[in-house]
C-alpha cells in the first residue's frame, strides 16, 4: 500500500511549487526560477507515482466496494491520470521558460500549476471520501457501509 504515502506528497509538492512559482513572479531571479522548476519536476514525479500506486491499490479493493464506491473510484482514477498529464505539461512549459529565460512562459506555467493545484485538492477530497465513506483499504470493512453504521452506533451511545 504505497498510495497513501505517495498521494500525500502528490498533494503537497504542487502546492509548494505554486508558492515558489508565485515567489518567483513577485521577485524574478534565476535562482528562484530554477528552484521552482525543480519542485515542479518532483511534483510531477510524485503525481505519476501516486497514479500508478493508486491503480495498483485499487485493483485490490475495487470488488469490495459498493456500486457507488466503485464509481467514485473510477472518477478518482481518471482525474488522477489527467492531473499527472497536466502537471507534466506544466513542468515542460516551466522548463522551457526557465532555460530560455522567458518570464511570460513561466507565468503561464504558474497559472497552470494554480489550476492543477485546485484539481489536486479536489482529488484529495475524493480520496478521503473513498477511505472514510466507502471504506477503501480499511481493514475488515467490505464496502464502507460498515464504517457508517459503526459511526452511527457510536454516536447513539
Amino acid at each position: 500500500m504505497l498510495h497513501p504515502a505517495t498521494a500525500h506528497f502528490a498533494v503537497v509538492l504542487p502546492i509548494i511549487s505554486l508558492v515558489l512559482g508565485l515567489a518567483y513572479l513577485v521577485k524574478p531571479s534565476e535562482l528562484m526560477s530554477k528552484i521552482s522548476t525543480r519542485f515542479m519536476v518532483f511534483a510531477t514525479l510524485f503525481l505519476i507515482a501516486a497514479f500508478f500506486s493508486g491503480k495498483n491499490d485499487a485493483a485490490d479493493v475495487f470488488i469490495l466496494l459498493s456500486d457507488a464506491g466503485q464509481e467514485v473510484l473510477k472518477t478518482h482514477k481518471d482525474l488522477g491520470l489527467y492531473l499527472a498529464i497536466g502537471m507534466g505539461v506544466a513542468t515542460l512549459v516551466k522548463f522551457y521558460g526557465c532555460f530560455k529565460k522567458l518570464y511570460k512562459v513561466e507565468l503561464l506555467a504558474v497559472a497552470l500549476v494554480t489550476i492543477l493545484s485546485a484539481g489536486i485538492l479536489y482529488q484529495a477530497k475524493i480520496g478521503g471520501e473513498l477511505t472514510y465513506q466507502y471504506g477503501a483499504n480499511v481493514e475488515q470493512y467490505s464496502d464502507g457501509m460498515d464504517c457508517l453504521e459503526e459511526q452511527a452506533e457510536a454516536s447513539e451511545e
